[in-house]
């Protein structure tokens, strides 16, 4: 008697060729990595590059069509495809900041670029899953190596400390969500999102069911602590600046888009009918995650902490645009999340090149005449932070002006005006890096190591990112509008 058979057809390995392109590269790495002396392990890097931009072209496979694989548990979508294409981008340029940095840092082994794929892997699951049991799968397969990645360099106590605090608040966050994914399968009976949405619809009763109203709390709770959401943050200074900085880069863009894919696409397909009690709560958070995040900031000395407590601030913006729920609002997410690709791996990447072995020189105070020593490093540090500030004609002035935008045209007045408020709050300490790089005398000689040739063109490709998307905003939003469609 057949109990149990596996079935699968070419079509449904179309769909998730990219995740398996990734998943060969990791594994050849993972075996080349035995057979490569430690002193030359630089074709691991270049392997890994290889096979993201593999992984890219394979996404052509499903471009124009919208694909249901494994049994509808797996979707290739104009949504998924825009992720896919943000998590390679974050990835390749994620690897090329890497390439210099872990050879100085002692860390260039096999397993960094084998867990950055599978990293990356779990990243295109939570995009592309159309059933929670899937989205779940991808947040732990992203999650176990970025736990990994974040303690991988071993000597550092501090990196050690990042590591476990976030396996530790992640494994207590991961419980939230899979015990809220148990309570709506319980109240709906499926797991898959269209099939919850229609239950909800078709048996309105069910929506004020208590069940079904801490399961809503839960996948909150859940979601809320990948993305950093206050008051689910408190682990994002500490492993932000303990973990390796082109780690913490990968986390602060790849982990954050990821889980608003997933957070979106539960909430605006599976969840629609429950829009009424999660959007006063979405309210709630995004005015608290923006001001909190904002207000610490500005007494942070330490940049790879100021830029953490950023990072939980423009999730905060990013919820502005949740809230609002609008076609504008859902496409600005995405939009946002692009723009916030490019200029925060682009100044983490800076942070790395002004380091060397040893000497991180993460303080405010180590940047002091950095303008003049460094100049083209400065202006493209200058170039992220105005962006990060919302400074026009920079990709993130575009962003916040959509994200406000759809927030005034969903009638949520005070929200903009609050999100407008933080945003004015911001500028001061963004703007105190090119005060202290341009304007003040250096109290030590500043020492930095040999340029990373790759870290450079990762620096370059985030200016050309930032000012493209700033200046020609219209064709990355109209690519974010078709990107869902199926959302409307």
């Amino acid at each position: 008697m057949e109990i149990f058979k596996i079935q699968f057809s070419a079509a449904d390995l179309k769909v998730i060729a990219p995740e398996l392109v990734l998943t060969i590269f990791a594994l050849f790495v993972l075996i080349l990595s035995v057979f490569v002396r430690r002193q030359s392990r630089g074709p691991l890097g270049y392997t890994a590059l290889v096979g993201v931009v593999i992984a890219f072209f394979s996404l052509f496979l499903g471009i124009g069509k919208e694909i249901k694989a494994f049994n509808g548990m797996v979707t290739m979508d104009p949504f998924c495809l825009f992720f896919k294409v943000m998590f390679l981008i974050v990835a390749f340029l994620t690897i090329l900041a890497s390439l210099g940095y872990t050879k100085r840092e002692g860390i260039d082994l096999g397993e960094y670029y084998v867990l950055v794929l599978f990293a990356t892997v779990g990243m295109m699951l939570m995009a592309s899953g159309v059933n929670l049991l899937i989205i779940f799968l991808g947040l732990e397969v992203m999650s176990i190596s970025i736990y990994v990645l974040a303690g991988i360099m071993r000597d550092d106590t501090r990196s050690v400390e990042a590591a476990f605090k976030y396996f530790l608040l992640g494994a207590f966050a991961s419980a939230f969500l899979l015990y809220g994914i148990a309570l709506t399968y319980a109240s709906t009976g499926t797991l898959d999102l269209a099939g919850i949405g229609e239950v909800l619809t078709r048996q309105a009763w069910i929506s004020s069911l208590p069940i079904v109203i801490i399961g809503l709390a839960l996948l909150i709770i859940g979601f809320g602590f990948k993305i950093a959401l206050v008051p689910f943050h408190m682990w994002t200074p500490d492993v932000y600046e303990g973990a390796p900085t082109s780690i913490t880069a990968f986390m602060a863009t790849g982990v954050k888009a990821a889980g608003f894919a997933a957070f979106v696409r539960v909430f605006f397909y599976a969840l629609p009918n429950l829009q009424a009690y999660w959007t006063q709560i979405m309210w709630i958070l995004a005015v608290a995650t923006m001001t909190v995040g904002n207000i610490i900031a500005l007494s942070q000395t330490n940049i790879k902490r100021m830029l953490a407590y950023s990072s939980i601030a423009h999730a905060g913006y990013i919820m502005v645009a949740f809230v609002a729920g609008n076609e504008l609002g859902k496409s600005s997410i995405l939009f946002y999340l692009l723009a916030y690709v490019f200029m925060n791996i682009g100044a983490f990447t800076v942070v790395i090149l002004l380091g060397k072995k040893g000497e991180e020189n993460t303080q405010l105070a180590d940047y002091a005449g950095v303008g003049f020593k460094h100049p083209l490093l400065a202006a493209s540090m200058s170039i992220f932070m105005l962006s990060l500030a919302g400074v026009p004609p920079m990709a993130g002035f575009m962003a916040k002006f959509y994200v406000f935008s759809a927030a005034v045209k969903a009638r949520y007045y005070w929200l903009a005006v609050i999100g407008v408020l933080n945003s004015a709050v911001a500028a001061y300490y963004y703007l105190r890096v090119l005060i202290y790089m341009y304007f003040r005398e250096p109290e030590r000689e500043l020492a930095v190591g040999a340029f990373s040739p790759s870290a450079v063109l990762a620096v370059i490709i985030s200016v050309w990112g930032v000012l493209q998307i700033g200046i020609l905003p219209s064709t990355f939003l109209a690519l974010a509008q078709r990107s869902v469609q199926f959302l409307l």
